[in-house]
């Protein structure tokens, strides 16, 4: 081997050093990805300079860079514009964007908190989902990127949702959270981002700025979600609750509130009265206790004026 001073490598070595195939490097230099090797009688001489240049555009594949756009990036690198600012906004944009951190499970945890059998169908499903992630090496164990998602199956799962109904629902609900995704991507593009997307690739600069911007804006679209998530909850559970007790107890009166009750209750009104007199019972319950509020506290009233006398 070469002294590391002044390494020099042939293809093949340069291929082992870097884990690139001899073809890929080839393919790289065709593509003017790569700068030309020495040419020392019938051999290619490669050096360090090759060997850095191939980490480089496997880091960038490994973003998800196209070919194109890696040329486009190193011909800025070799001009001296840099590529921190660049990969700084990449590695912010990539970054995770929750502070929920992943976790693990067995196969045998999962059994007992999902009916307490084996079933390879939902696990193979739930893997496809990306709710768990094979290990290699370990069949029996399974990372959970989001552990508050797999705990949400399981209460599903223990209130009576079949495991089949709770994947199609995730594949439908993740269809509809891509799109608001996509969405706030667009908005915030048109109106933010905008201004850093002329030079490609864009100055260090701009990237650093914008790369400040993605960490100012990252939280807004979860909060955001949340904030409205909780409104249309809140709108459409009323909605549903006022429905079925109206199903159960006759209509309510029009300007009244819908009530909460818990279901026990509605059946033992249901029991003492029958279903039909339901609204009205309740209604009667609240208005004598109302009553008896208001009498308790004209006698406290009237004792408070007789000890003032005293």
């Amino acid at each position: 081997m070469p002294d590391q001073a002044a390494a020099e490598y042939r293809i093949e070595d340069l291929a082992h050093r870097s884990g690139a195939t001899v073809r890929t490097i080839r393919a790289y230099q065709d593509r003017g990805l790569l700068p030309k090797p020495e040419r020392r009688g019938r051999s290619n001489v490669y050096r360090d300079a090759h060997l850095v240049r191939l980490r480089q555009i496997a880091g960038l594949l490994d973003r998800g860079y196209s070919l194109a756009s890696i040329k486009e990036l190193l011909e800025a690198w070799d001009e001296g514009r840099g590529l921190g600012g660049v990969l700084g906004l990449v590695a912010e944009v990539q970054g995770p964007w929750t502070d929920e951190e992943a976790g693990r499970v067995s196969r045998a945890e999962l059994g007992e908190r999902f009916g307490g059998t084996r079933d390879d169908a939902a696990v193979a499903e739930a893997c496809d989902l990306g709710v768990l992630e094979r290990i290699p090496g370990c069949p029996d164990e399974f990372l959970v990127p989001s552990p508050q998602e797999l705990a949400v199956a399981a209460e599903l799962y223990a209130a009576g949702v079949p495991l089949r109904a709770i994947a199609e629902h995730l594949r439908e609900l993740r269809g509809q959270v891509e799109h608001i995704a996509s969405r706030f991507l667009e908005f915030t593009t048109e109106h933010v981002f905008a201004r850093y997307l002329g030079q490609v690739p864009p100055a260090d600069a701009d990237a650093e700025e914008a790369a400040e911007m993605v960490r100012r804006l990252r939280p807004l679209a979860q909060q955001t979600v949340d904030a409205e998530l909780a409104r249309a909850m809140r709108l459409f559970a009323t909605r549903h609750l006022r429905h079925h007790l109206g199903a159960a107890g006759g209509a309510q009166p029009p300007g009244t509130a819908a009530v909460p009750l818990p279901a026990e209750t509605v059946r033992a009104v249901q029991e003492l009265v029958g279903a039909e007199h339901v609204a009205e019972f309740v209604r009667a319950a609240a208005e004598r206790e109302l009553q008896a509020r208001r009498m308790n506290d004209l006698a406290r009233r009237g004792a408070g004026r007789g000890s003032d006398t005293a």
